[in-house]
């Protein structure tokens, strides 16, 4: 019997995830995607970016009715059931038989076929259980029932509530379990206009004025979007790059895919700019993404870059752990662990003092992270700073306070933007993603 399209793919997209380290994110925007109607892309990512939110709530009810354990099972029978007990358990527009006989079918026909009955009968002894609700939960809670209740693993939550607080802590992992606002960066009132004309509902951008939040509409589908003219790009992530400022020669150290090296080359139409990353095919895709004519995409590793004190400003947003971005990639939850903070710290230290060596006198750095963890944030700044004395952190309030003077800052509130002299934005706080950045100045 056929399966819907929108069950295969998630179905085989969970796959790739679970065996192969794929991201949802990029394979739910993949080109053999585009066979799927509107509706249907819709269910698969509903299907897929819900399966790894509540991944370990749904593996709880699994174990909860079945008679074998979850190391047990092979991995398309486990992916079916979680696919069957989502649906069961969140979704109320979708039938409980369909849900049941599409998961028995997807297992039938994956090379697992003989486990079909068991996945019947794990799905029809769960769906006698009420539907979850999506309620905030009290700030009061303790890391095992935010855990619980929130589908997070506990070391995660431990290390938040230690370092940012209950009520920060929770308003995180609420938001994570969320699907994220879109919004976008758009260069020019030409673009704009364009967007919605082809029937997009924007609102204002919270944290910078620059940026529009997707109110209605698939941004998606549209030609701004699809031929690069418009970018899609959390507003943490715009306003990491606010904060570089202006200069006549700028490095983007770890560029791809992009969104931050557009914002530096539109803000500085006459700068000299090197947008720098280290693997040839994410070297190509920023080639496409970034025409700016003011731009230079060089691959190479910044420890081997000839030159030193040559740039008066140089931006590094160093690969992280991803934590401050769960909301749109779940299934970096499942895969972290607190043992690999330290792997991660040495590489960023790494970036952070071969690019500290080209900053000019005079100049500024900027290091960000998209990452909740300390490790990866104020420890590689200290750290960094304690072999390089001719740098000094710049306070990122008065930065902040530059951007609101000319116009640039949104949102309100600059308390709730830093931690001592860091920059940090909160998930569930901000509505965005979770960005840490530190501004590094040298001395002449």
């Amino acid at each position: 019997m056929a399966i819907s399209p929108a069950r295969k793919a998630a179905f085989e997209i969970l796959l790739r995830v679970t065996q192969e380290a794929s991201y949802a994110s990029e394979l739910l925007h993949a080109d053999d995607m585009e066979k799927l109607s509107a509706a249907d892309h819709r269910l698969a990512t509903e299907l897929v970016m819900g399966v790894l939110r509540w991944q370990s709530a749904l593996d709880a009810t699994i174990t909860a009715y079945s008679s074998k354990k979850l190391r047990e099972l092979d991995v398309p029978v486990l992916i079916a059931l979680r696919l069957g007990i989502y649906q069961l358990s969140f979704l109320d527009r979708i039938p409980p038989h369909a849900a049941i006989h599409e998961s028995v079918e997807l297992v039938k026909q994956s090379a697992k076929k003989s486990g079909a009955p068991f996945v019947n009968a794990v799905l029809r002894k769960s769906s006698t259980q009420a539907k979850r609700t999506l309620e905030p939960r009290s700030s009061a809670a303790t890391a095992a029932e935010l855990s619980r209740a929130w589908a997070h693993p506990q070391w995660m939550v431990e290390r938040w509530l230690r370092e940012f607080g209950a009520e920060a802590a929770a308003a995180i992992c609420e938001y994570d379990q969320r699907q994220p606002e879109v919004s976008l960066h758009i260069s020019n009132e030409k673009a704009l206009d364009e967007i919605q004309r082809d029937g997009i509902t924007l609102a204002p951008g919270l944290l910078v004025t620059s940026a529009r939040r997707v109110a209605n509409g698939d941004v998606q589908q549209t030609p701004a979007v699809r031929d690069g003219r418009v970018s899609i790009q959390d507003e943490a992530s715009q306003l990491v790059a606010l904060l570089a400022g202006h200069g006549r020669k700028i490095l983007d150290c770890c560029a791809a895919p992009g969104g931050k090296t557009r914002i530096l080359a539109e803000r500085n139409p006459t700068a000299s700019i090197v947008a720098l990353e280290l693997h040839p095919h994410r070297a190509r895709l920023l080639r496409q993404r970034v025409r700016n004519s003011n731009v230079e995409v060089e691959t190479g590793d910044i420890a081997q870059l000839p030159g030193a004190g040559d740039f008066d400003v140089v931006l590094a947003d160093v690969p992280c752990s991803g934590t401050g971005t769960l909301a749109r990639n779940p299934e970096i939850k499942w895969r972290l662990t607190a043992n690999d903070l330290a792997d991660l710290q040495q590489r960023q230290l790494t970036i952070l003092n071969s690019a500290m060596k080209h900053v000019a006198p005079g100049g500024r750095l900027v290091y960000s992270t998209c990452s909740m963890e300390t490790e990866e944030n104020e420890a590689v700044v200290e750290k960094a700073m304690a072999v390089h004395p001719t740098f000094a952190l710049v306070d990122s309030r008065k930065e902040l306070e530059r951007l609101r003077a000319s116009g640039d800052l949104a949102w309100p509130s600059i308390d709730s933007l830093v931690r001592g002299q860091y920059l940090r934005t909160t998930p569930g706080i901000h509505r965005c993603d979770g960005f840490f950045a530190a501004i590094l100045g040298k001395r002449e």
